[in-house]
């Protein structure tokens, strides 16, 4: 880490939103630099700041950070300790971590086919069947955070987490794609929650800059 003010290279809605919601959570100082999507063929010289070319890209002094969940928790790893994260003492920080790296390997994974092939892809190269078959995928993974939630408010920790960031980002995702029609009561009512959030709300006005 250096001097230097952390920067994000965000897209609306995109898994960016991720650390910028942490970012608003913890109150921290950084930089926001909104891109059209898809940033490689809109923003000048994103491939030689991250060669994958996918968002977010996350700077930290020399550090670069491509991964929506490792960059949130690595804020809160560097910058904290803060009520959104879990100690390593704790009882739930091994679930706490299995919902960070559940979030995007299992959950927001089947929703980027859906959305390249719902959006991305040209009309005549478009797979209803590759849609339909991950949007069922999604769903039935979303059955462990249904699961979880049953009289519960939070994931882990009795309390709003990095986790909550993380998870909650992927089911606000299925909303865009139209897959929310399908989700059970309590993933439901924890979207619903969530989105009521200050820093949720702060995240998205920011991104409209």
């Amino acid at each position: 880490m250096s001097g230097s003010k952390m920067k994000l290279y965000h897209c609306a809605d995109a898994r960016s939103l991720r650390p910028l919601w942490a970012l608003e959570e913890m109150g921290l100082d950084y930089e926001l630099i909104n891109m059209q999507f898809p940033p490689r063929a809109t923003y000048p010289g994103y491939l030689e700041l991250n060669p994958l070319g996918t968002v977010p890209t996350f700077t930290d002094g020399d550090l670069v950070m491509t991964e929506s969940s490792g960059i949130c928790q690595y804020l809160e790893d560097m910058y904290g300790p803060t009520s959104i994260g879990v100690a390593k003492d704790h009882s739930a920080y091994g679930e706490y971590l299995n919902w960070l790296y559940r979030s995007d390997a299992t959950l927001t994974f089947p929703q980027t086919l859906v959305l390249r092939y719902t959006r991305l892809e040209p009309e005549e190269r478009r797979i209803p069947q590759v849609v339909e078959d991950y949007s069922i995928w999604y769903l039935s993974r979303l059955r462990s955070v249904e699961l979880a939630l049953e009289g519960k408010e939070f994931l882990c920790a009795d309390k709003f987490t990095v986790a909550d960031i993380a998870v909650g980002y992927a089911l606000f995702l299925g909303v865009s794609l139209g897959l929310d029609a399908r989700y059970k009561p309590n993933c439901k009512r924890y979207l619903e929650s969530l989105m009521e959030r200050p820093a949720f709300k702060s995240a998205r006005e920011k991104q409209q800059a």
